[in-house]
């Protein structure tokens, strides 16, 4: 049966399907000999695959799901792409096998990653369309004001685009911080950080305390753990019941089904459906009769 490339490469274990999807792109993906192309299919029963000039396994029989409290200073990929030789995630694992994070944390922050080998779980709780909720435990400098909350509560914008509205509740505020619990369906790189910075009120601790119904409860930080049985089904209800929200387009894209213009023109070639005016502008006259002055 026939699936598309970057879903058969996930559930091979080579990323999440986002990650491969950037593999098909670089042209480093091959079917039968030829270059892929991304959103093409193949069967895996007839078909080669091959990526960075390996053929990938079969399926691998068994899925795996773990939960892993990162350290600050520990990154939250695969490899350390700078050669430092800085600790991954996957360092942490002494398992066989290949895993990947679910819900990245920057270096300096703390909290929950999900370790996974299955990849079509993982693109549906990672993907932006898909809005499943992520809670943290964030510590700000100052005293942080009710308008900097509203704000930041309702959406801003970053990097052209505005962030969709954020659940924020203060914990508690001291002298010189403030404590807050924030739920958010949404992460883009550094966002809470980069917000926080914008608002004047820097971030000085950050804990991801939830993704979705999975919690970090009492693990230790660099420890790990097996998901129980509950918490896997409980992953797999919220994913098969979450409904996309409308289709996520990168920065500078055009939205779907917006018409396309002419160059040089600030006009669509197209009018909106329902709308019956002639070129010169002035509305047809649907009775057949010309227009009288």
């Amino acid at each position: 049966m026939e699936e598309r490339i970057q879903k058969l490469m996930a559930q091979a274990g080579l990323g999440s399907r986002r990650e491969c999807e950037k593999l098909i792109e670089k042209g480093r993906v091959t079917v039968n000999g030829r270059t892929a192309t991304l959103g093409e299919k193949a069967d895996p029963a007839t078909d080669t695959i091959v990526v960075n000039g390996r053929p990938i396994k079969p399926l691998q029989s068994e899925s795996i799901y773990i939960a892993l409290h990162k350290p600050k200073g520990v990154l939250s990929s695969l490899d350390d792409e700078m050669e430092e030789g800085r600790t991954t995630v996957r360092d942490l694992i002494p398992l066989p096998g290949h895993f990947y994070p679910v819900g990245r944390l920057d270096k300096q922050s703390t909290g929950l990653i999900l370790m996974t080998n299955d990849g079509d779980l993982a693109h549906k709780l990672t993907h932006p369309r898909y809005g499943h909720e992520k809670t943290y435990k964030v510590v700000v400098e100052g005293r942080i004001t009710h308008e900097a909350l509203e704000k930041w509560r309702a959406g801003m914008y970053l990097d052209g685009r505005k962030t969709i509205p954020a659940h924020i509740t203060v914990v508690r505020q001291d002298v010189n911080f403030t404590h807050l619990e924030i739920i958010m369906r949404e992460g883009r790189k550094r966002q809470i950080r980069r917000l926080a910075n914008m608002l004047g009120f820097p971030v000085t601790q950050l804990v991801r305390e939830k993704i979705g119904p999975l919690t970090l409860g009492s693990l230790k930080l660099g420890d790990w753990r097996h998901l129980t049985d509950k918490e896997v089904t409980a992953l797999k209800a919220v994913v098969a019941a979450a409904k996309p929200k409308r289709p996520y387009r990168k920065p500078g894209s055009p939205p779907a089904n917006r018409p396309a213009k002419k160059p040089g023109s600030s006009q669509p070639t197209q009018r909106p459906p329902g709308d019956s005016r002639k070129k010169g502008g002035r509305p047809a006259d649907k009775s057949g009769s010309k227009n009288k002055r």
